[in-house]
Formats: C-alpha cells, structure tokens, sequence
C-alpha cells in the first residue's frame, strides 16, 4: 500500500466493556484500523460473544491498570505510535463515592489524555455523558446549561475541562444519551431485566413519576460509527451530542418492554413519587431492587445459570426525576449520519439474543 493508504493504529481504552467491545468489533470486522485494545479484564473474563473472542484475537490486546500513570506510559514504550485514541476506560457502575470517581474516571482519562498529546496522536476522543446536563426537560444542544445530576457526570465534565487544558491535544467530546445494544449492563439493561422479572412473576411492572420522564437514547452501533467518523471529521476542541431520533421516555420505552415480554406497565404518578423522593427513597429502593433481584436469582438459577454479569438493579441515582433530554444533530452536520432512529422489539431481541447465546439470561421471558 502506499503510505497515504495504510490503515490508521488506534488505541482503545476500556476495550472490553460494552461500547470498547463494539467499537474493537466495527473498527477490525470493517478493516477501518490495526488496533491495540488496552483493558484490566482479559477478553476471556469479559462475557464477550463468540464473534467478539474471534475479533478480539485478530487485535493487539494489552491488559493494563490504566489507574497507573506507568501503565498508560508504557503503552507507548516499543516505539508504538497511534493515530487515534479512545478513551472508554472509566468506573461506570453508579453509587460509589467520589475517591472511585476521581480515580477511575478523571485520573485515567486525564493521564492518557497527556500521554497522547506528549506523543503528538492525531485525535483523542473522550466518551463523556448526556448526564453533564440540567436535568429539566428541555432539549439540551451542546450549549445548554450544565448541572451534572450522578456522581459520573460530575467528573466526566472535570475531564471535559481539564482537556482543553493540555497543550497540544487535539481532542473531541462526545455526550451520548443512554446507550443500549448487545453487550450492555448498565443502561436499558435492568429494565428489560425487569421486564423479565415481572414476566415471572405476572404482574404489572411499575415505575416512579410518569411516562414523560425524557430517557433519550442511542444505539451502541451509532455510538461506534461516530467516534470512528470523528477520527477525521469535526473540528478540535468539539463537543458532540449523540440521541436518535425518537425523543425517547418512560412511556415509549416501555411500550417496548410490554410487547417484547407481554406485561403490563404502570407509573406511580407525579404526587406519591415525589413524597417518596422526598421522605424515603433510599428504603423505596431497597425495597424495589429486592423485589426484583430475588425472583431474578430463582430465574438464572432455574436456567442453570450459576453466574451471571446481569442484574435487574437500579441505583438511586438513577430513579429521581431527572431528564435525560438531548439533541445530537449537531454532528450530522460533520457528515454523520446515525443507523438506528430509535429502539425497537428488534433492538431489545438482540440484546436478550447477546446474552442467550452466552448462557447469561434465562430463555422462555421475550416473545
């Protein structure tokens, strides 16, 4: 090839967790990249699928506690040079305290940040949140007011902030909404769980507030496709938005859930969730993710399933009133155009298909 063709090296950070496994997965499946995927869970610890272990041997993987500065470092130590980084490596599991943050969301994104610009990378790319925003519920473009509302995005925008700090990096944000699709945990996840839960045991599956409460989203492959087209696209120091089409809520995505597991859902309402929230949420939540992480242990281990990644539980940070509300055109301006306009049965099938196939969600609950 000549030298204007050769195929860019990129760096990701946090590969195998569920938007790295993906991101490694479009970049080697496309023959977009040589990669390098840098992560302290080893693709066979992981819980990825049978696909993602092929992909995965055809990357350059190095296990590394990216907490330390050295092992960031070394990354570079045999005259290795990426073109492109991608930070993906952050704590993401809600509730800790903010030493947990502080450590494993700005010192790591921080330090590999400085890395790249010492050795002049191309681009570094921070996935941050949606959740840097105001929680009301108007539609937030990338200007909008900011207010962090989880312990996450509060030092996910110290990061954002440090990064324009840094000589010589040349470097985007992106904010996506939630991010669902084969591989997550974290995001819709306890809720098609619940779905399943509430299957079992033939009930209606209820929520606080109201069908309004805004649950924007956008689908792991859109989410991959634009950090890849942000490799060469957008300019320096841009922070973009990433949501589907859809406006998605409570309503909408329950909808959903009730087709792909033929329950029903209700809300508890404006007035009796906002008395909870004000008296007892931490003993409402207690009292909710019981109820659902004990008919979910009967389910697994009926299915033969001794160990599982997957819970039905939802952290308190998750179930006040706070809308997740964005606009991600702004990067379809840059020339990106998004895959899945909004989640679907089809979308939940292939998680729940995801899981299945890796004996990690008991068959017989999705339609």
């Amino acid at each position: 090839r000549k030298q204007n063709m050769e195929k860019p090296n990129v760096l990701v950070l946090g590969a195998t967790g569920f938007i790295g496994r993906n991101l490694v997965t479009a970049l080697i499946k496309d023959d977009v990249a040589t990669v390098t995927a840098v992560d302290k869970v080893l693709p066979n610890c992981a819980y990825l699928s049978k696909e993602e272990e092929a992909i995965f041997e055809k990357a350059n993987f190095k296990q590394k506690n990216l907490v330390n500065p050295s092992h960031i470092a070394s990354l570079w130590e045999n005259d290795d040079s990426f073109d492109y980084v991608v930070n993906l490596a952050a704590e993401t599991k809600y509730g800790h305290n903010d030493e947990v943050y502080e450590e494993r969301v700005k010192h790591i994104a921080v330090s590999a940040a400085k890395e790249a610009a010492k050795h002049n990378v191309k681009r570094f790319i921070e996935i941050s949140t949606a959740q840097v925003y105001d929680p009301d519920n108007k539609v937030k473009k990338e200007n909008g007011k900011l207010n962090p509302w989880t312990n996450i995005a509060k030092y996910k925008l110290q990061v954002e902030q440090e990064l324009a700090k840094i000589s010589g990096l040349d470097y985007v944000i992106i904010r996506p909404a939630i991010v669902y699709g084969p591989g997550d945990r974290l995001g819709i996840a306890p809720r098609i769980i619940c779905g399943a839960v509430y299957k079992k045991l033939n009930e209606p599956m209820k929520f606080l507030w109201n069908k309004d409460l805004k649950l924007n989203t956008v689908h792991v492959r859109d989410v991959c496709g634009a950090i890849i087209h942000l490799f060469t696209s957008g300019s320096k120091g841009a922070i973009y938005n990433l949501a589907d089409k859809s406006n998605s809520d409570q309503g909408s995505i329950n909808v959903v859930l009730e087709k792909t597991f033929g329950i029903k859902t209700k809300f508890a309402g404006k007035i009796l969730s906002t008395t909870v929230a004000k008296l007892s949420m931490a003993s409402v939540v207690r009292e909710v993710n019981d109820k659902h992480v004990t008919p979910w242990a009967q389910m697994t281990k009926a299915a033969g399933i001794n160990i599982t990644p997957l819970s039905p539980y939802i952290d308190q940070e998750l179930l006040y009133k706070k809308h997740l509300c964005v606009d991600g055109s702004a990067i379809e301006s840059t020339g990106f155009k998004y895959t899945v306009p909004k989640m679907t049965e089809e979308g939940i099938k292939e998680w729940v298909d995801y899981f299945l196939a890796l004996k990690l969600f008991p068959a017989g609950y999705a339609k």
